[in-house]
């Protein structure tokens, strides 16, 4: 269960994690900040690149960071930017390998919860792997 000062936590954690993106071309920095069902937090930041398809977006950077360390049951993540933005769908598509229930936390520059939903409601009818099986044969 995300409790209240979970949430908090993890926005400010987010919003720290913001000030360290690089984004120079954009001009558009992410933060995000991921809690495994561990509790251990995970950050990270959009990192552009010149050449753009290169460019890695900050939720992407969390999940592979906690995924790196071992950990692959996450219970939220919050994401922030100035405008309260959210996910990309290769993000989202990321998320849901990992659990469609996990808690996706928008919040802006200013650490205001915008909106609080699932991966799920994100992502309806994400492509996994029960998708794959059904297509083997």
């Amino acid at each position: 269960m995300l409790t209240n000062e979970m949430r908090k936590e993890l926005i400010q954690t987010a919003v720290e994690a913001w000030r360290k993106a690089y984004a120079p071309y954009s001009e558009y920095a992410v933060g995000a900040a991921l809690r495994t069902d561990s509790g251990t937090i995970y950050k990270g930041v959009n990192v552009e690149n010149a050449v753009y398809p290169l460019t890695i977006c900050a939720e992407r950077v969390a999940v592979f960071k906690a995924v790196s360390e071992g950990e692959m049951t996450f219970s939220a993540i919050a994401v922030v930017t100035k405008n309260g933005g959210t996910p990309c769908g290769a993000c989202r598509q990321v998320l849901a390998e990992f659990g469609l229930e996990t808690v996706v936390l928008i919040a802006n520059l200013g650490g205001e919860l915008v909106l609080e939903t699932t991966v799920g409601d994100l992502l309806p009818h994400a492509f996994g792997d029960a998708d794959l099986e059904a297509g083997r044969g």
